[in-house]
């Protein structure tokens, strides 16, 4: 019996990241197109709202070896955490009670939120099953899927416990946040990086890249998936519903406190108090985020992440077109680009 961990690196066919990404979208395409039939009416339509495989392009860039190619455990891994993405915002929506996600229909809102439920119970499944189907897998023992998994739905819980709690800290909201958004993208960095030291010209062994090294590529996943959630939250302040293809103007009416109220809240005296009184109006709010300058604030606090993450950029030993790669979905998050 051959020992698939002694199996040479240099049999493998590895992928430039154009081809990778395209089997990502396929392999995604896929589980969604041919899920059971019982199923099947409510995946396939979520296959027209897929987006814009952020999370998946990071892990592919992350995953980018000294050749510049990428380990084709790298797609099942991409392809796990965009359906794991998916999974949290079919949940989002049952939630939020939305009617509309990336410019279509919910499924919660065509189809009912228990038929929601489950799907997004099953597209989580078939994401951790399709993580785990990768041969080697115990070379991965460092990206603790279930882990990350655990970590989002803690977020998300710790964001509903503290719906409408208007005494809401920023440094809690940044927990929050930490881990309903940026744990995802600290998973795609990490799973990326772990396959970013495999040679395709070595002959025999697993690669162990350094602990340090690792560390700078999940905090950079961390920060940029901060950066991503803030700016997402300034949306809601900042642009229609036409523009950012979801619900606008909704956070607060879902309990929500984000960062440009928990400044308001801060800075404009009595602004609080007509919360608690349910007397606020969305008019209000926005005035006073004007007014006391929240969306500046917020904007500042992206921007000092932005900055965090720059420099982790700069100190890894990479090529010029892996670090345009992360430049690139640095600015994506930031709003840049």
């Amino acid at each position: 019996m051959t020992n698939e961990n002694m199996m040479p690196h240099k049999d493998l066919e590895f992928i430039v990241y154009d081809g990778a990404l395209e089997l990502v979208k396929e392999k995604v395409n896929n589980a969604l197109s041919a899920a059971p039939v019982i199923i099947r009416k409510y995946t396939g339509h979520l296959t027209a709202s897929t987006g814009k495989y952020i999370r998946a392009v990071s892990l592919l860039i992350c995953a980018q070896n000294r050749e510049g190619k990428i380990h084709p455990n790298a797609v099942s891994f991409a392809a796990a955490i965009e359906l794991l993405h998916l999974a949290t915002l079919v949940h989002d929506d049952v939630m939020d009670d939305a009617g509309i996600r990336r410019g279509r229909v919910t499924l919660q809102k065509k189809y009912g939120k228990k038929t929601a439920v489950i799907c997004g119970d099953y597209l989580l499944s078939i994401a951790l099953k399709m993580a785990a189907s990768v041969p080697n897998r115990e070379d991965y023992i460092k990206l603790n899927m279930p882990d990350y998994v655990s970590r989002v739905c803690l977020g998300e819980l710790n964001q509903h416990i503290n719906n409408g709690f208007f005494d809401l800290s920023a440094f809690k909201y940044l927990k929050i946040i930490s881990g309903k958004t940026a744990a995802l993208f600290e998973a795609a960095f990490c799973a990326g990086a772990v396959l970013s030291n495999y040679d395709s010209q070595k002959t025999e062994g697993t690669p162990e890249l350094e602990e340090k090294t690792l560390n700078k590529y999940m905090r950079l996943g961390r920060y940029i998936g901060m950066i991503f959630q803030i700016q997402d939250d300034c949306m809601d302040f900042e642009k229609t519903e036409e523009v950012a293809k979801k619900p606008v103007q909704s956070d607060y009416q879902q309990g929500v406190i984000t960062l440009p109220l928990i400044y308001a809240f801060r800075k404009m005296l009595g602004l609080k108090e007509k919360a608690r009184s349910n007397s606020l109006t969305r008019e209000e709010i926005n005035t006073a985020v004007s007014q006391t300058g929240g969306l500046d604030y917020t904007h500042g606090i992206s921007g000092r992440y932005y900055d965090k993450s720059m420099k982790l950029i700069e100190q890894l030993d990479i090529s010029s077109d892996k670090r345009s790669k992360l430049i690139y979905v640095l600015d994506k998050a930031y709003g840049k680009s």
